[in-house]
């Protein structure tokens, strides 16, 4: 099941699936411990009429967040218990504290009592074994506990603060199934304390004039220690909890909202997506730099683990987008957990040393992950490594310069990560080819010499050969160059076939000598552009790509582009014209694909649908998964996947560099298209209407579309709002009737009566995007 809306701050990240049950419950890292282990902690309602637990089935429910948040807004409705419920749920941005709030609404005729339970299924440190749960007299709440494990749950409604009805007990052991079941007659037994395998349940009284509301707050306060709860505990008495949630919400909409961007015209629903794919990005990323894959631990059902680890090569495309998006403190954090952890190992006694690859994946603590790489098949020792994953966190940290600059930033990193990394990458090499050696796929199917492998460590040395000219290491940066000149030949010579015309997945080496080849068409051959080794142009590119789009785009309803032929991961089709599930990333990357190879507007429209795409593929809280069902379009596999919002990400800002590149004056050669801060701050210092006061908006009125009279002629002036990028050229022409609202051209009613409307006044539009027209 889907994790619809999480919530989080980089140590403590809570997860609820598609009944509004929380399911995961990490802490002290975004990825580890999960105190939940994914078993539902439930929330039910109690009335005369009867009990419900909140689940899709018996209410009905929309989950989602207040508009660009962290903070989730929750519709609950029963026709049989006569009530609506509205929830918030927040993790304070800096202080590890879990809260809801939870209005209630009679939606009776008369004065009804109604108690709301709460149920908390921990098992802390991730196991059952020797849990404490007991009722804090001094504290008057409940506290479960193991080793350095501290949670306090407590509760206000109203005047009345703590914890006055609360269960405690065993569960799933000798039959029982836990205090939940307590719950469902209304009344709580009122154990002190219980050890083992336990959980706990409160419940809250309201008293609820008919048709009116009533307030109840529930939050669990989480440490190390019992003080450091208590201390936590303190600040909600003290400061109260509708401040946390408050402050909370107004830190991550200025949080996502920091940049400014100017979208141009891309239109609001994706706009949309693009916001709530960076705070579920922000979800997902560990105070201590690991950039976890997703926290969904449903995926245990299959394989007994889980994707709560930090691939390199997640981390480094995420960190990728993000920094595009300008969230560079998440990067710098990312590139100094990767410097710590990067492997010296000694293999076999000394005789072989490999020195500066990043292994298969980690937890959030730098720990290494679980893997299933050999690390020898036979008599042959094998390096258990993806490459890719080395080359692309060198490939990302040259981008970072590029882009910020930050040389004091790279400065530590160049010795301790750029140089032993790149420097394996050269001696990491097939004598035959000159390609790499085999190493694991991306998708961690097959081992080989692979195409998207073979792209990204030529990114990864020509990033280092920059990176190293910075510090004047030049017999490195020349062997850095001289070795990926030598893949890219080696790439045009083993990689790419003629007799397909265009590049394959992989070749092989053979038992008997020689090499097999791969021809499977695979999506992330868009690498070969991706990371520079040929302009998307190229016609080995465009003929892959084509390839690409034609053969697996799923060809029913849903549509997306699937990974790989007959992809059998998590596959719901068994039909031989459906290459697999649609991916997220996949589609994402032809998108990237056109946009790159945009020449003009015409052609970079089309990249909208793709995006469209992604909008109709969210859930209604605008989570995406890691796949999707060709059929229904459900959600499948993890979900939110941090790539999948990274992609979209990086999409958007990619449409709006190349939006950037192709609106430029014919006289001047500048761009009149800025989608960064400084474009946007300069047109609202020349508008007539700003101030440094911001209007209220809601006493202007805004028009697309004004009829104006001028001596004895009647004009109309449109404004094309999909053709209009917000440039706000005509705003600085227009004498003061027009001002940028929301990224588009507006024309303000109240001086449409007084303006005195220019000849050729459409003409300063360079797109087109206005029209004047005589009325007769």
């Amino acid at each position: 099941m889907p994790r619809d809306i999480p919530v989080g701050n980089g140590s403590l990240l809570v997860t609820f699936d598609a009944d509004y049950t929380i399911r995961d419950l990490y802490y002290p890292h975004v990825g580890k411990e999960n105190h939940a282990m994914g078993n539902p902690s439930r929330f039910g309602v109690w009335t005369r009429e009867g009990f419900s637990w909140v689940n899709a089935r018996d209410w009905r429910l929309a989950l989602g967040y207040v508009k660009e948040t962290l903070v989730t807004s929750v519709r609950a409705f029963q026709e049989k218990l006569g009530l609506q419920l509205v929830c918030n749920d927040v993790v304070d941005f800096e202080k590890n504290i879990y809260m809801r709030k939870v209005t209630v609404r009679n939606l009776r005729d008369e004065r009804r009592e109604v108690r709301l339970f709460f149920h908390q299924d921990l098992s802390v440190m991730e196991n059952e074994v020797g849990d404490t749960v007991f009722y804090d007299a001094k504290l008057n709440c409940l506290i479960h506990y193991k080793g350095s494990r501290y949670f306090l749950i407590n509760c206000s409604a109203g005047d009345v603060w703590g914890v006055r009805e609360h269960a405690i007990g065993i569960k799933r052991h000798h039959g029982a199934e836990g205090t939940w079941r307590d719950a469902e007659d209304g009344i709580l037994g009122g154990n002190p304390i219980a050890q083992g395998s336990v959980d706990s349940t409160i419940g809250v009284s309201l008293e609820i004039p008919p048709h009116k509301e009533s307030v109840a707050y529930y939050w669990i306060a989480v440490g190390n220690t019992y003080h450091e709860v208590d201390g936590l505990n303190d600040i909600l008495l003290s400061e109260k909890p509708q401040k946390i949630i408050d402050r909370t919400a107004s830190y991550w909409h200025h949080w996502v909202n920091k940049e400014e961007f100017n979208f141009g015209n891309l239109p609001q629903d994706i706009v949309d997506l693009f916001k709530r794919s960076l705070l579920v990005v922000a979800t997902q990323i560990d105070n201590g730099g690991a950039i976890i894959a997703a926290n969904d631990s449903d995926i245990r059902q299959y394989a007994k683990d889980t994707y709560s680890y930090m691939w390199p090569r997640d981390g480094a495309l995420v960190t990728y987008a993000m920094l595009k998006a300008g969230y560079t403190t998440l990067c710098r954090k990312f590139f100094d957990f990767c410097a710590h952890v990067i492997t010296p190992y000694n293999f076999c006694a000394s005789v072989l040393i490999e020195n500066g690859f990043l292994l298969h994946k980690y937890n959030p603590d730098g720990s290494f992950g679980s893997s299933w790489h050999p690390w020898v098949k036979g008599e042959e020792i094998h390096v258990p490594i993806q490459e890719d994953e080395t080359a692309l966190v060198l490939w990302v940290i040259w981008q970072y310069y590029d882009m910020y600059r930050k040389i004091d930033v790279i400065r530590p990193l160049y010795h301790s990560l750029i140089e032993k990394a790149a420097d394996f990458l050269v001696s990491y090499r097939d004598e035959q080819t000159g390609l790499p050696l085999p190493s694991y796929d991306l998708w961690e199917e097959r081992r080989g010499i692979l195409s998207f492998t073979a792209a990204t460590v030529y990114g990864g040395l020509m990033a280092a050969a920059n990176l190293s000219d910075i510090f004047y290491h030049t017999g490195k940066s020349t062997i850095y160059r001289q070795t990926a000149a030598q893949i890219k030949t080696a790439i045009d010579q083993h990689l790419y076939s003629e007799q397909h015309k265009r590049f394959l997945r992989m070749i092989y080496p053979k038992k008997e000598g020689g090499y097999e080849i791969d021809a499977t068409i695979d999506a992330s051959l868009y690498g070969m552009f991706a990371f520079g080794v040929y302009d998307p142009d190229d016609s080995k590119v465009q003929n892959t790509m084509k390839a690409i789009e034609e053969t697996l785009w799923v060809k029913t309803k849903i549509g997306g582009i699937a990974r790989y032929e007959q992809d059998s991961y998590q596959r719901v089709a068994s039909d031989s014209g459906i290459p697999g599930n649609p991916w997220i990333i996949c589609t994402m990357w032809m998108a990237q694909y056109y946009i790159a190879a945009a020449k003009s507007i015409e052609e970079l429209e089309k990249v909208t649908n793709y995006l469209r795409w992604a909008v109709s593929r969210a859930l209604p809280s605008g989570v995406l998964a890691e796949q999707i069902n060709p059929f229904t379009g459900a959600p499948v596999s993890v979900s939110p996947l941090t790539w999948s919002h990274a992609t979209v990400v990086q999409t958007v800002m990619d449409y709006l560099e190349k939006l950037q590149e192709l609106h430029t004056c014919e006289q001047c050669g500048r761009s009149i298209f800025r989608r960064d801060r400084t474009g946007r701050q300069q047109i609202k210092k020349y508008s007539r209407t700003h101030s440094a006061i911001v209007p209220d908006q809601k006493d202007i009125h805004y028009l697309d579309q004004a009829n104006i009279k001028k001596e004895n002629e009647s004009l109309a002036v449109s404004v094309d709002q999909r053709q209009c990028v917000g440039c706000g050229i005509c705003v600085l022409n227009s004498q003061g009737a027009m001002d940028i609202i929301d990224d588009k051209a507006k024309i303000i009613a109240e001086k449409a009566t007084t303006w005195d409307v220019k000849p050729d006044f459409e003409k300063c539009c360079p797109l087109g995007a206005i029209t004047v027209k005589k009325e007769s």
